[in-house]
């Protein structure tokens, strides 16, 4: 066991601040990563206020991030795919039970013992787990990916969440040429939605309620842009989508773009709005469209999202923070003041 510098939150009203934490010695099968950059996902922030009090209660101290880049610096003596100086990345997940159905199909993230990142179970020290606002973690083999060299590593980061999030559901639902596909919300996960449809080769509209956002989403690779409250606008394009992510965590009226979809059209859910959707059973009957949800990645998909973004050169947009301003983000963060996600440069977390 040896300690580390990190960043925490004391109570679901405190502010985070510096303090030291333990992190295990490391066994057979380990890797040991110095953290570099660590993304901002509103999951830490919600975590961090224990807004999930019913469903995810928060053990303090907590400290949050599961956007993880950075360089390994020691492995177990059975690692076998990293060693030192290797550029590596943890997401959401450190550990599964492995023997689970899920876990045997290769998909760990609907593992019912699935360890997240931070405020998991932590077998190894008690308590629960710690996350990437600290200067050092050491994970499993399994759960520990490849970076593309070629990639800027602070952009790299929210693809850990934010990436493999909008990746996996336009991979599930065959996304690709020939395709006219729609993303809902230009933000965090819109944002990289856009960028993987465009990089699939589909035809690739942006439904946001901001006119403002349409230059920007014709430079991710938007090839239309529709703004959502314009009732005539969005008429003409009924009944013509193949698939469509619909990124937004506010309440919205999803029969709207449900009915934009053509026969046998996908609608998939990746926000997650406080309040039931009211869906009409006509939107889904008309046509035979199909409503679905998605949430991150296996772990080889995730390492798939990695390397696709590898070959197209495909990073998040971020603004990249030091740690002590870490509080302040959060508060832009509710006000959606970013584009398109923080990052946090680590090496300020040894001055903290």
């Amino acid at each position: 066991m040896y300690k580390v510098k990190a960043y925490s939150a004391a109570s679901a009203t405190s502010p985070l601040g510096p303090t030291e934490i333990n992190r295990r010695d490391l066994k057979e099968r380990d890797v040991q990563i110095e953290i570099l950059f660590c993304g901002i996902c509103h999951s830490d922030l919600h975590q961090a206020r224990n807004e999930w009090i019913h469903t995810m209660p928060t053990t303090y101290p907590l400290v949050p991030g599961h956007e993880i880049v950075g360089r390994v610096t020691k492995v177990g003596s059975a690692v076998t795919n990293y060693k030192p100086g290797d550029l590596a990345a943890v997401g959401c997940m450190v550990d599964s039970d492995r023997s689970c159905p899920h876990c045997k199909a290769g998909l760990e993230h609907f593992c019912p013992n699935m360890v997240l990142t931070f405020n998991g179970p932590d077998k190894h020290l008690g308590g629960v787990t710690y996350g990437g606002y600290s200067t050092s973690i050491v994970v499993d083999e399994h759960f520990v990916l490849h970076v593309p060299p070629n990639l800027e590593l602070s952009g790299v980061a929210p693809l850990l969440c934010a990436g493999i999030t909008t990746y996996s559901p336009m991979r599930r639902w065959k996304v690709g040429k020939g395709q006219k596909v729609g993303v809902v919300g230009l933000g965090g996960l819109g944002h990289m939605g856009v960028k993987f449809a465009h990089a699939l080769g589909a035809h690739v509209v942006v439904f946001t309620t901001s006119p403002g956002k349409k230059e920007d989403a014709l430079r991710l690779g938007a090839d239309e842009v529709i703004i959502s409250k314009n009732n005539e606008d969005m008429q003409k394009h009924a009944s013509s989508f193949d698939f469509i992510l619909d990124t937004i965590s506010a309440d919205h009226d999803i029969n709207a773009y449900l009915n934009l979809l053509h026969r046998d059209g996908t609608l998939t859910l990746v926000g997650a709005p406080p309040k039931p959707l009211s869906v009409s059973a006509f939107s889904l009957i008309v046509g035979r469209r199909s409503l679905s949800g998605s949430n991150i990645g296996s772990i080889a998909e995730t390492q798939e999202m990695l390397d696709f973004c590898g070959q197209h050169n495909i990073t998040a947009d971020v603004e990249v923070i030091p740690i002590q301003k870490v509080n302040e983000a959060y508060e832009r963060l509710l006000k959606s003041d970013v584009k398109y996600r923080f990052s946090i440069d680590m090496s300020s977390l040894k001055n903290a």
